[in-house]
């Protein structure tokens, strides 16, 4: 038996709660996953998980050995990363996730920089804007927006999203500019929705006297940034996006801010990673390089944790 391969497919098994999941992600076999942890309880003559029809849930033993293997191969991981010429040249695959708006127009235009720096780097770029469980899919990190809601993820900040309410010039020309929120009512708003945001509806805004929210009318709603880009620029009505995701538009005048006096909260930007005691070199290089493009982009600089 291969020790160390059966401590990989134990934490997995363990981290997804699933033999099926664990294969999944390992690109394995299930039968090779569930041989393997027989293997590993009859070598170490202990029951390391329970299993039901429904769900694996570790023993006591299970969460010590646990332990045990997660410091086991992260150190592993290290030493061979020291002695190879990975830490100069950083390779592999690197499966990321971030929201749309972000994949479409801040990194896609600058991605070519990104593999003449790192050649050797593979990326698998998941676009959506759900929250993503890293463990049970077997992403390496993610992109989100917004306030934190899961502290258990390494968090390093990449900067303030700056965010505009905007129309296109044919929306404007029939149902005229506003002047201020409480001109909304005369007006109409592409709705954007997520499994977090329940009121869809709302238009934000803060000024001097604190946040303030618009019910605004609207005929669609998206769960999409490119389509809700979309359906702002076809003159479905007014929308609110980050300013770095929608500038070529306001430069080419195909989308027009209104109301700047009354400009939405600024969004806080983060790039997640599980807690790993050495961070991988094209975790790491990744993890630098988009700090670096989002600092050139206005945004805030961050000091990488370690």
């Amino acid at each position: 038996m291969d020790r160390i391969q059966a401590m990989q497919i134990f934490t997995r098994v363990a981290e997804t709660r699933s033999f099926v999941r664990a294969a999944e992600t390992l690109s394995l076999p299930s039968s090779t996953v569930t041989s393997a942890i027989k293997g590993l309880e009859n070598h170490l003559q202990v029951r390391l998980l329970n299993r039901t029809t429904r769900r694996v849930s570790l023993t006591p033993e299970g969460e010590e050995y646990l332990a045990h293997c997660r410091e086991i191969l992260s150190l592993i991981e290290h030493s061979e990363s020291s002695l190879k010429e990975s830490v100069r040249r950083p390779q592999g695959r690197l499966r990321i996730d971030m929201p749309s708006g972000i994949a479409h127009f801040i990194v896609m235009p600058h991605l070519k920089d990104f593999y003449r720096r790192y050649p050797d780097i593979y990326l698998m770029i998941g676009v959506s804007d759900r929250q993503v469980d890293l463990i049970q899919e077997g992403v390496d990190c993610v992109i989100r927006t917004g306030e934190l809601l899961d502290s258990t993820l390494v968090a390093r900040p990449l900067g303030r999203f700056r965010w505009v309410t905007c129309a296109s010039p044919d929306y404007l020309q029939q149902y005229g500019v506003p002047h201020s929120p409480e001109c909304l009512t005369e007006h109409r708003a592409v709705h954007y929705f997520s499994g977090q945001a329940r009121r869809t509806r709302e238009l934000r805004f803060i000024d001097d006297s604190g946040p303030l929210s618009v019910s605004v009318g609207g005929q669609a709603a998206a769960n999409e940034t490119g389509l809700y880009i979309k359906m702002c620029l076809a003159g479905f009505g007014l929308a609110q996006l980050a300013e770095n995701v929608v500038a070529e538009h306001l430069q080419q005048g195909t989308l027009v801010e209104v109301l700047a006096g009354w400009q939405p909260a600024p969004v806080p930007v983060t790039l997640l990673y599980p807690h790993q005691r050495f961070l991988s070199p094209a975790v790491r290089a990744f993890a630098d390089w988009i700090a670096a493009l989002f600092q050139q982009a206005g945004g805030e600089e961050a000091n990488a944790p370690d």
